[in-house]
This record gives structure tokens, sequence and C-alpha cells, in this order.
């Protein structure tokens, strides 16, 4: 037979299911992460969280005349030591047989360990590993050695080694000339290539004992791969496992969550199983960095690795507060000193980055610039930042004045898909102008002119994302209702939404319906009892929430289109939104605040965790697809585990306990809801229209440079010109008072120092 496999270079290659069973890494050395799914490994990150390079590395058992891969049997039980321990034990069972599988991550090495099982009269054991690389495998080089399996590409190489080795081995092209094909035309192991490449390949090996360990090592050269593999394996498979468990034993002393020993253990275990997910989507390299998720989103569907292993500042900053609440102080910590590593000159944050920094997306939302400060602003509090203070003093800075010159409009919302002003963005930004204001690191004009625009923006709030009277709201007997997000320079009861991934479809902006509106409440600005909350409560409890056996579930919003099609086909730029269970959190949340019991929300969001506890970014709405794997109720297609669901979920237990939201700050507080703070002025954004402006305020026409305000009346009547001033982080304006200018409009246009005249004259009208 031939040593060169044919068929290259192999169909077109795409990554696994997004459906988790667990997720794990060690807490040493080593950059592993490892996925499983359907009962074995799917994809495994090296050397980075953001970086995969295994496509899955399964078994086929072959007994009596027969072979069955076993991801495809759909029986087996997983179990770990305890909760908190990320360490499998799989079982697949058979009437002919019974798989055992066992996997930890090599402290000390860049080493995965498998230790395996087989019982069945006559049954052998094979193992199928698939490459993929560099994040792809279209350009894979495989061959077989005595010593194991290896495949390389560039700069990075791989080792599959077992302890007993093997007794024959192969490597082919994917859907040509691999392993499984073998078996699917042969319905045995019949060929021995010896090497393929480049291209889609897969290696499989029929392993010598039925009991046993495998080692798949990750080097940047496969001698390197090599050492690594039978390093790992001469320690020995249970000096290892016990160096893996002594390290996140040893994590979990510092374990401290509020009233832990009155919750009862399904709660306490759900905490420290998701503090254990979050921990394990950690960069090593980079403390502080954690990907959103090590998972492929319908990665069944498609080649390319998507953007779920990356960076969010929005997801690490909700997972922070989740640290917070279980006493990882230094994981904080790590977690402030990452974000200042990463903050651009300007102030703001990347939509998202790999671990080490690099941009991925270019999206700009500014709720990603508004909770860092909070964040800060926290551990300040918590007396956290010891040495840490002229960074974070920097830190803040730069962010808030961001925030002034760039709102209070967002070009994309936290769902990344809408510009304009939402309240979940903006809320977040009014917060991050009073807890800055009152941090200390701003001097004292700054402060005083942040309140001063979080006073406006918080006073303007409705004018810009609440409607009444409208036929919603009649249908539904209510006076009005917060709306998704107002995308117009205009008020929100008039103009359309543009719905993303909906094939270029719109809907009027006053019924696009959504949860942002509960951050209002959970970050004290308005009352959780104020009627437009609640009437805007009793409308999204309608219209966005489903009511399953295991408790309320709720869409992002109507007509969301990031999701499964219609007939449980994989989301490919349009689709059919399904639902959230972090969303099950955020409205826990405003139960909480309500004094309303929480345990529905609870249960539900546990009711959606996969085998291992891993919560999904979204579960499926419909009746089952069984050949999708969609069963109602149940994780969908999207990311799973998904660290934002885990972290909200773990809040969602401290403010059942605390009665109070761990992102809630006095000073705002204070300042809303117990002193009712109102602002006398109105500042000018030429982003946004101020409309009829009251004769009750004052006018601060702003901003970013210098300039000459030429200005009339009526019609450019009585003109005047006045010189702006200093208004703090580098904002200029000229108030204007309008006491006297009822039923009068303002004509005015500026002229700047550097640029000359604007080009443009505006109009506002007093009433």
């Amino acid at each position: 037979m031939s040593k060169i496999a044919p068929g290259g270079p192999g169909i077109s290659p795409t990554w696994t299911s997004s459906a988790k069973d667990i997720i794990g890494t060690s807490l040493l050395k080593s950059r592993v992460w490892f996925t499983v799914g359907y009962g074995i490994l799917n994809e495994i990150y090296w050397p980075s969280c953001s970086k995969p390079q295994i496509r899955d590395l399964g078994f086929i058992v072959a007994v009596n005349g027969e072979w069955f891969e076993v991801k495809r049997l759909h029986n087996y039980t997983l179990s770990t030591p305890s909760a908190e321990l990320l360490l499998p034990k799989i079982t697949h069972k058979h009437q002919l047989f019974t798989l055992e599988l066992e996997i930890i991550v090599d402290p000390l090495r860049d080493v995965l360990l498998i230790q395996y099982k087989l019982e069945g009269n006559g049954a052998k054991l094979y193992s199928l590993l698939s490459p993929h690389l560099s994040g792809n495998s279209e350009s894979n080089i495989g061959f077989i050695t005595s010593k194991g399996m290896i495949a390389e590409k560039d700069d990075y190489a791989i080792m599959l080694a077992a302890d007993s080795g093997f007794n024959r081995s192969s490597v082919g092209y994917v859907g040509n000339s691999d392993g499984w094909q073998d078996f699917h035309q042969n319905g045995q192991m019949t060929w021995e290539y010896e090497q393929a490449g480049p291209g889609n390949i897969a290696m499989m090996g029929e392993l010598t004992e039925n009991n046993g360990v495998l080692a798949l090592s990750f080097a940047n050269t496969k001698e390197g791969a090599q050492t690594l593999a039978y390093s790992s394996l001469a320690t020995g498979y249970p000096n290892v496992r016990e160096q893996y468990v002594i390290c996140w034993t040893e994590w979990f002393k510092f374990f401290n969550f509020p009233k832990s020993d009155k919750l009862p253990d399904v709660l306490l275990d759900a905490i420290k199983r998701s503090m254990a997910v979050i921990k394990s989507h950690a960069g090593g390299t980079f403390p502080g960095a954690l990907v959103a998720s090590l998972s492929i989103p319908w990665g069944y569907a498609h080649k390319d690795t998507g953007g779920y292993h990356l960076v969010w500042p929005r997801d690490l900053v909700e997972v922070g507060f989740s640290m917070l609440t279980c006493g990882m102080l230094l994981e904080a910590k790590q977690i402030l000193s990452y974000l200042i590593s990463i903050q651009l000159p300007d102030g703001h944050w990347m939509q998202n980055n790999f671990t080490d920094g690099r941009p991925y997306w270019q999206g700009l939302q500014l709720d990603e610039v508004a909770f860092p400060v909070l964040f800060a602003v926290k551990l300040q509090e918590e007396n956290l930042i010891d040495g840490m203070e002229a960074a974070v003093e920097n830190m803040i800075q730069k962010a808030i004045a961001f925030i002034v010159h760039n709102g209070p409009t967002s070009p994309q919302d936290r769902w990344e898909e809408n510009s304009g002003i939402n309240a979940f963005t903006l809320s977040l930004m009014i917060a991050a102008l009073v807890t800055g204001a009152h941090s200390k690191f701003l001097d004292k004009n700054d402060a005083e002119y942040a309140l001063k625009l979080a006073d406006d923006w918080n006073n303007r709030l409705e004018e810009w994302v609440y409607v009444e009277n409208t036929d919603l709201d009649q249908e539904h007997q209510i006076d009005g209702h917060y709306v998704r997000i107002n995308p117009n320079n205009c008020p929100a009861k008039y103009g359309y939404v543009d719905l993303k991934n909906r094939n270029g479809q719109s809907i009027e902006t006053y019924k696009l319906l959504g949860l942002e509106y509960l951050y209002l409440a959970r970050l004290g600005l308005r009352h959780p009892t104020d009627k437009r909350i609640v009437d805007t409560t009793k409308l999204i409890d309608k219209a966005l929430c489903v009511n399953l056996p295991h408790g309320p579930y709720y869409y992002r919003y109507n007509e969301d289109g990031y999701g499964e099609h219609e007939d449980g086909s994989a989301f490919d730029g349009s689709g059919i939104g399904r639902l959230w269970p972090l969303l099950s959190g955020e409205r826990g949340h405003q139960a909480v605040l309500c004094k309303e019991d929480a345990t529905d929300y609870i249960k539900a969001i546990l009711a959606s965790a996969s085998k291992g506890g891993m919560l999904p970014e979204q579960i499926w709405d419909q009746e089952d697809i069984r050949r999708y794997g969609l069963y109602k109720g149940r994780p969908s297609g999207s990311a799973m585990p998904l660290i934002w669901a885990h972290a909200e979920f773990i809040k969602l237990i401290y403010i059942h306990i605390s009665q109070k939201p761990i992102e809630q700050f006095a000073c705002v507080t204070d300042r809303y809801l117990k002193n009712n703070q109102k602002s006398d002025a109105i500042y000018w954004y030429d982003t946004i229209a101020c409309g009829f402006v009251s004769s009750k305020y004052k006018l601060w026409i702003q901003a970013s440079s210098p300039f000459n305000l030429h200005y009339g009346f009526d019609g450019w009547n009585d003109i005047q010109d006045q010189s702006s001033q200093p208004l703090g982080f580098g904002m200029y304006g000229v108030c204007l008072n309008l006491k006297n200018l009822a039923g009068k409009r303002i004509n005015f246009t500026r002229h700047f120092e550097n640029n000359g005249w604007e080009g443009r004259n505006w109009e506002v009208p007093v009433t």
C-alpha cells in the first residue's frame, strides 16, 4: 500500500457543534484549554484561549464485526469529582461495550491527557484526531511515526501518543482517505497511510491496549511536541492528575460568597461551577484576559473560527463584578490591570480583541467605555487598587473624557447591531460620570462638569427612549414604555430601526422592545417601581417572555434575527433570535429590586445548562428538531458556555441574598433616587438635536475645541457673538439663558479658532 494518502486536499473543513458538555484547563504553566461535546473532545486551544488548534478527538469502537463512533451513540454520562473541579469523567455505554474517559491538562506542560478504559468482549479502540492547526485545516500536514501521530503547520506542531503505543496508524484526507471513511467503506481499519497533506487531514490509531493513557501535546516543533508528550506520560497519569486537582483546590480556597453556608447545595454548587467555568476562560499568558466563550457558534456549518474566543470589555467587566461577589479579589485586580493595558490612547476600548491585545472587530460601543469606569471605582471602594492609583486615575480620566466627547449616542448597542441611544448604554454612561466624579480621580472642574452632564442626560433620558400613548400602549393598557433603541435624531415615537440579520427589514422605533431599560433601576437612576418601568416590564413580559416548564426566558428583542432559521438550520447571517438565559438573570434582578421572589428566574437559568453545567447563550424555543440536535428548552447552536451568562447567574444569586445589585453605587442612588437631582441646563451635541427646549433651562452650546458663537433669533434677528469658555475634559461652551425666550427660535453657527466657520446653521425652538 502507498505510504502517501490519496484524495487530497480533502473536503471543505468545518468546526464542531458549540454545544459543550464541559470545558477545562489547568492553573499553572500549561497553555492548553479543552472542550467536550457529545462525550468527546471538541476544540482544543493552544497557546492561548483565542487559538483553536483541534477540531475534535474522538473514538471508534470495533466489536463483533460492527463499528461504532461513540459521539453518535448519544448514550453517555458525565461526572466530576466536585462542582468546582472541572475534571470530567465520561462513560459511553452500549450493549456490546463500555468506554470510560477522563480528561485533564498537565499543569506543567502543554499536554492534554486522556485516561481511557474499554470493556467488552473482542472490542478494539481507535482514536480519531482532526487537527485544524493555526485555526484552519486547509493546509495541515500529518505523519505517522513509531512514536505516535504528528501534525504540523507553520510554527504549530502536535503529537498524539499512547503509553502502550498503537498497533497501527493512518493519516488521510477528510472525506476521502481518513480513518472514518475506511470504516465506513470497509467496516474495519484497512488503510495505513503514513503521510498526508497539505490539506484537511485526520489521523487514526488502533490502540494496543484497551486500558491506558493518551497524550496530546502542543509545541512549535514536532520534536518539542514529542518531548512534551512522552515526559508527561513518563510522569504518570496519577501524579499529573494529583497536580491538576491540587491547583484547583488551592485556588478555590479564596472562594468567599456571602452567606454561602445558608445556600442550598444545588445553588452553591452552581455558583462554584460557574466560577470555575469563568476562570477556565482566562488567558494564562495575559492575566485578566478572559475570552467570551470557548466555543464556535454553529461551528458544524462553517470553517472560520468565529468571534467568541475573544475578549470583550463588556463581558470582562460583567465577569469582574461576579468575581468580586465570590471573593476572587486577585482576579478582579488582574482584570482591571488588563483593561488599563488595552485602553486606547483616546480613552476607549476596542469592541473586542485577542488575549494579547490585538484588535479583531472594529466597532465602537460606549457601554464598553463606561463599564470599566464603574469597575475601577468599585475596586477603589473595596480598597483593592493600592499601588495602582496613578494608572487607575489616568484610565478613568481618559474614559470619561471619551464619553463626554462622544456621548450620548453610541455607534453600536450592546448587541453590536444598531447606532443611537439606548437605555442600557446611556444608564452606564450616566453612572460612570457620577461615580467618576465621586472617585477623587477627577479635578474639581472636570468633576463638576461630569455631574452636570450626567444630570442633563438623566433628565432627558425619557425624551430619548420613552414613548407614550402609542397603539402598543393602548393595546396593553399602559401609559407608555421604554424602547430598545432610538437610532434617529427625532423623538422615539417616530422613525424606524433597521433590523440586523433580517435582510434589510426595519420596524417602527416604538414597536421595538428590549430589556435595556432594566439597568435604569439596577444602577439606581430610576426607582424599580417607577410606573414607566413597571409598565414596560408588563409589556416585555407579554411580548418577549416564553414560559417553559422550567421557568421564564426572554428574547433579546422582538424581530431578532440572530439564531437558527425556522427549519433549525444554522444561522448564516440571518435567522430567528432564540431565548437568552442571561436575560432571565436581568429580569430576576428587577424582581428582587421590586421585593419579589427571583426563584423562578434562578431555576430557569439552571435548567438551561448542559450535562456538565455549562450555560448557553441561547436555548431552542420551538418543537424538537432532532436532526439538528435542537430540543425545546435546551441549548441551541449558539455559544456555550457563555461567561456572561455564568456571571449574570452568580450576580442574580448575589442580589437574591444581599437585595442590592453588585453594580450599584450609593453616590448614584443618593443623587437620583434619594435627592431627586434635576438639571437646570441642557448641553448641546451636534449628533442629537435638542428639539424644543423649555425656557426653564439654560442651553449650553458646546464643542470639543474653542469657538465663537454667532447667534440670533427668529431668522437671524438681533445678532450677537460670544466666545466659548472651558467646561471640562477639553470641552468648550457658551451658555444661553432661555428664561425670557419662550416662543422664540435661536439661530446659531460657530467659528472655530483652528478650523474657521463650521459651514452650517442650527435652529433651536424655545417653548
